[in-house]
Order: C-alpha cells, then sequence, then structure tokens
C-alpha cells in the first residue's frame, strides 16, 4: 500500500516520513533510520516476548478461518512464512521465497512512496512494514503492519504466476508514475492485490492480502449478501472509486490467476486515455454490463 511523501518539519534524517490524506496523526516508523529507497533494517531482536505472541494470536486467528474462504493457492502457500509463533526473520523468509520465484522481502518503516513502491515491486523486493500493532489494535490497524504484509501478502509470492503479476505491475506503475496515471492504477491494485476474489471449482474464495488479514472482512467478502461482486474487468476497475475506512461495496472476481496475469500484458497507455474519457464511478456503482456473481 502506498502514500504521497507527507514532509513534515524537524525531519533531517532518512527519508520523509509517508501518511495517508490528512490529519493530525503522526506516522508510524522509524523514517529517520530508512534509506533512500524506504528499506531499513528490521532490528528483529527489538521484538519483545509480548510482540511474537501478539503475532502468533493474529496468525492463529486468520489461519482457522482459512478453510472454504481463502483460495487454495494461499492456504497451501501460508505455512512458508514459518513457524506461527514468532514474527519471521526478514532473511530467513527470502531464502525460501527466492528459492521458489525469485523474490525477497525487505523492511520498511511503513507506508512508502507510490515510485519507492513500484520501484520495489519491479526487482521482485516486496516491501514489508517492520513494526507490529498495539494489542489494543488487535482487531483493527490503520495502517498496515508486519502482520498485515507478511500474512495478507507474502504467501502468494510463492506462486509463480502471482510472483510475476506483482512484478509486472511493478514495472506498470513507474511508467504510470511517467504519464500520471498512478490512481487509475492504484485501483487495479486495490482491487486485486488488496481485496480481490476468484472463482473457484469450489466457489467463490479470497486471494486479496486486504481480505486475508481481516477478522471481519474475509467472511463478509465471500458469504454477505450485502456488497455486489462483479466479473474482472479492468478497464471498469480502474474507473472505480474506494473505500478505505469501511468494508468494500464492490469486489471484481478474477476466473483464473492467469487472467491476472495477462491484463498486465498490454500497454496501458491507450487503456488510461479511455479511461479518462469515461470518468470516474462510485464504489458501489452498477452498470448494465457488469457480470454479476
Amino acid at each position: 500500500m502506498t502514500a504521497q511523501p507527507d514532509f513534515h518539519s524537524g525531519i533531517n534524517q532518512g527519508v520523509a516520513p509517508v501518511t495517508y490524506g490528512q490529519g493530525d496523526r503522526p506516522p508510524r516508523g522509524d523514517y529517520a533510520q530508512a534509506n533512500a529507497d524506504y528499506t531499513c533494517n528490521q532490528h528483529w531482536e527489538r521484538y519483545s516476548a509480548a510482540d511474537h505472541d501478539l503475532y502468533r494470536r493474529l496468525y492463529e486467528r486468520q489461519a482457522a478461518q482459512l478453510p472454504g474462504l481463502a483460495c487454495e493457492e494461499f492456504i497451501a502457500a501460508v505455512a512458508n512464512l514459518g513457524a506461527p509463533d514468532r514474527i519471521p526473520r526478514f532473511d530467513e523468509l527470502s531464502e525460501r521465497l527466492h528459492r521458489a520465484t525469485g523474490w525477497e522481502v525487505v523492511a520498511v518503516p511503513g507506508l512508502i512512496p507510490e515510485e519507492a513502491f513500484f520501484a520495489l515491486l519491479a526487482q521482485r523486493r516486496f516491501p514489508v512494514t517492520s513494526w507490529i500493532r498495539k494489542p489494543e489494535e488487535f482487531d483493527y490497524v490503520v495502517e498496515p503492519d508486519v502482520f498485515h504484509d507478511l500474512f495478507g501478502h507474502v504467501p502468494l509470492l510463492f506462486n509463480p504466476m502471482f510472483a510475476d503479476y506483482m512484478q509486472a505491475y511493478g514495472a506498470g506503475g513507474l511508467k504510470a508514475s511517467r504519464l500520471e496515471a498512478c490512481e487509475t492504477l492504484a485501483r487495479l491494485y486495490w482491487y486485486t492485490v488488496e481485496f480481490g476474489l476468484i472463482d473457484t471449482p469450489a466457489g467463490l474464495r479470497a486471494y486479496g492480502a486486504g481480505i486475508l488479514s481481516s477478522a471481519g472482512e474475509l467472511r463478509h467478502s465471500v458469504t454477505s449478501s450485502v456488497p455486489q461482486r462483479i466479473g474482472f474487468d479492468l478497464e471498469r476497475i480502474m474507473r472505480t472509486r474506494y473505500r478505505i475506512d469501511s468494508y468494500q461495496s464492490t469486489y471484481f472476481v478474477v476466473d483464473s490467476f492467469d487472467q491476472l496475469f495477462e491484463a498486465t500484458a498490454p500497454d496501458f497507455t491507450p487503456i488510461y486515455r479511455r479511461v479518462a474519457a469515461a470518468g470516474e464511478l462510485d464504489a458501489d456503482a452498477r452498470l448494465p454490463t457488469d457480470r454479476l456473481f
């Protein structure tokens, strides 16, 4: 997840902290120790016993919900994170991940700017927030923490097709920055990588990290009658705004990870032009051409 840099006075070292939107809440994470590309040292030795226990409880709660709600590719891959009783060491996890798909995980202090995020993905390096939420944030944390990033995102990077999609997305993001189309591309990321559903022979299943790491939205996204579920349509997704403060009112459903990867193959330049000309859609909009599930 990304945001634009927020330059606060008094920050003289490292890189600029990053926040979403407006507000008085200061950014979390030690940006003063980050490198120019926003990566930093995980400092695994600084996690307390309480931190590891909190990670374990979060992991166990989410893992118990996966059967029948998460896609089988994710369920099969989640064990690659290692023992759930402690926060993984990023270097050890990266060794396993690199052998599988050529990816690695790198620590970042928190939210990072779009260009830095895209550049890391294009290099097959996935940024993972180094800090973990506080106990009182067990059910909800405003910014992505180490649990969200590890449990939600990293398992599917062990899947070759999804891993290639993520690298292609990063390369596409760098180009989108030059074309001033980052918001358009961000919607694709939001409705696939973060909140995507996949149609399987066993029924709809979740593969998006925002769903898979959420205690409530996992079941809501797959089984609730409240949201609408629409078949994957690249330009429709790029036109659709999204909510960051509530469960999604719309989810988009892919037929397969092959379809997702093929969606990144074309040159998006003419697509961005068509999307801009067509105009934006509300998050809960419904079109006559939508294929509903």
